[in-house]
């Protein structure tokens, strides 16, 4: 069974552009927080707004990369668990308390989780399933980094001496609380503040510098050659307008009019005057971002002062160099002291201007940190990236993440359009196969064949009800994705229970069911939900 996303076809090789400010950022772990500040804007050339999370994920972040297999809350389950938290509180608690204060150049705002006046205590609420003490020490101190930016920021609106700070951790699955407390003079947090501030501010300035500098650069660029083919004018044209008036533009280009060149530049030229941050230019293929490399070359080649900053993202099993080791400290030594070394290896990496695959795993290996993730690091430094259609948009793509946490106004080229179609189908579809269920249902431990078995019954009721071989339904089934729910949250706890034993069959299984949830959730009038059913030794399964 699947559900897909409709689309519409367009032939031809396409071009689609669109310019555009994203919204506020939205975290697995985290209830949405309206209104939420962004991560960097400049608000004058020399004032920097930054947000809380922002701030803290670039100052006190250390130590492992460490990406074992520990399922984390939803971003639906966050929601309810802040909620929860909230409701419990008394009628003094204040939730999602709006913070700001400056620091030399350097604006930071951010919503508090809640804050109880009659305890004089500021609340800083993470969601969690599994075992708390299996949360990695580093984790925790980046929850007290923002919880004391938080505190400071409290006690200078508030005129506060002192102030308890609290991190809250919920169990989402037993909904019980657990309080880590700790009290602060104001002028221990002021200096904590001032610390993290002025760590950042050095890296901001830089890169205003540097954006300040391209963008002067970019007003006076020259079309890379001496003049324009045939037709090549028209679309460059076409382009320049769209994203000067911010709407879309559905271009279609026959082969050798240059159409990479005729569109990038364009883009180019427009970024001063729209104050674009980024330019993503997206592709199906690896020849399509190897053509936009050698246009962006041709560019850079013809304005040697330029220094924009091009990166290449590619997959991770292409950028990986231990594809026999986890993504952790105790596994790959490029995961073991990743944050402790990133600093360096992101500040020489963007030595050159050029970030295709090779220059920064250079990089990455000199400072022995792992190249697939210092690409994404880049990212957010980066003036032009290329890289698939799935960074964008898939439902966990970075760069769309990015544009959300830093409300960055970017202009998205889409090479080769018409192959979106598919791999939109693709992307916003899941499926499940009942035979698998099956055979995981016997080999199980339990409570999770429980769980599976409860998933199995729901799935043969609807078998039982289905005559057809194949049928397509309106409206997914709520009882099966009920039970495919629960199912999900019992093995994510046994995994969490049990983390040196995890069974690949069965983790398989579970990000598929994870996947399917997730589409289940966007389910509208776009969606088919379908079943077909098939024989396998004389029984008939879904």
């Amino acid at each position: 069974m699947f559900a897909t996303r409709d689309s519409r076809l367009l032939t031809g090789r396409l071009s689609s552009i669109h310019n555009l400010r994203l919204p506020s950022a939205v975290t697995p772990t985290a209830p949405v927080k309206p209104d939420s500040e962004p991560a960097l804007i400049s608000e004058s050339p020399a004032r920097y707004v930054v947000a809380v999370r922002a701030l803290c994920e670039f100052t006190a972040k250390v130590g492992d990369l460490d990406l074992r297999f520990t399922p984390s809350p939803t971003a639906q389950e966050g929601i309810a668990g802040h909620r929860t938290v909230a409701s419990r509180r008394g009628a003094d608690y204040q939730a999602e308390l709006s913070l700001s204060g400056d620091y030399r150049e350097l604006t930071v705002r951010g919503r508090a989780d809640g804050y109880d006046a009659g305890r004089n205590q500021l609340e800083e609420v993470k969601t969690y399933r599994g075992e708390l003490d299996a949360m990695p020490a580093n984790h925790r101190q980046l929850h007290w980094a923002q919880v004391k930016v938080y505190g400071w920021l409290l006690c200078q609106r508030l005129q506060l001496e002192q102030v308890t700070l609290a991190l809250v951790y919920f169990n989402i699955v037993s909904e019980q609380e657990t309080l880590i407390r700790e009290s602060f003079s104001a002028t221990t947090l002021q200096q904590f503040f001032e610390q993290q501030c002025t760590i950042f501010l050095g890296w901001a300035q830089q890169q205003m510098a540097h954006t300040q500098a391209l963008h002067k650069m970019l007003g006076s660029l020259k079309f890379p050659h001496a003049s324009f083919r045939t037709g090549q004018r028209v679309l460059a044209e076409s382009v320049y307008k769209a994203v000067s008036t911010g709407c879309c533009l559905m271009a279609q280009a026959p082969t050798g009019i240059g159409k990479t060149v005729g569109t990038l530049f364009p883009l180019l030229k427009a970024a001063p005057g729209q104050q674009l941050d980024k330019i993503f230019f997206l592709t199906a293929k690896t020849p399509g971002r190897r053509l936009a490399l050698d246009a962006l070359e041709v560019i850079n080649h013809s304005a040697p002062e330029l220094k924009l900053r091009v990166l290449e993202l590619v997959a991770r099993d292409k950028a990986c160099e231990h594809l026999d080791k986890a993504c952790n400290g105790d596994s790959c030594p490029l995961a073991n002291g990743f944050y402790d070394r990133l600093p360096a290896a992101r500040a020489a990496a963007l030595e050159s201007p050029w970030l295709n695959q090779a220059s920064v795993r250079e990089a990455a290996l000199r400072h022995q940190v792992c190249p697939y993730y210092l690409s994404q690091e880049l990212a957010r430094w980066a003036d032009v990236v290329i890289a698939d259609y799935n960074y964008y948009f898939d439902l966990s793509a970075l760069l769309f993440g990015l544009g959300q946490l830093n409300q960055w106004r970017v202009a998205v080229l889409v090479d080769e359009a018409h192959n979106m179609v598919e791999r939109a189908r693709q992307m916003y579809s899941a499926s499940l196969d009942q035979s698998q269920l099956k055979a995981l249902i016997q080999t199980s431990p339990e409570p999770v064949k429980k769980a599976l078995q409860r998933l199995d019954r729901q799935w043969n009721a609807l078998h039982k009800v289905q005559p057809a071989a194949y049928q397509a339904y309106s409206a997914a089934p709520e009882k099966l994705i009920g039970s495919l729910n629960q199912c999900i949250s019992t093995i994510g706890d046994h995994f969490n229970e049990h983390p040196q034993a995890v069974d690949g069959t069965l983790q398989g299984f579970y990000l598929e069911a994870i996947g399917f949830a997730r589409i289940a959730e966007l389910f509208d009038e776009h969606f088919i939900f379908d079943i077909t059913r098939r024989e396998a030794g004389g029984k008939r399964i879904l």
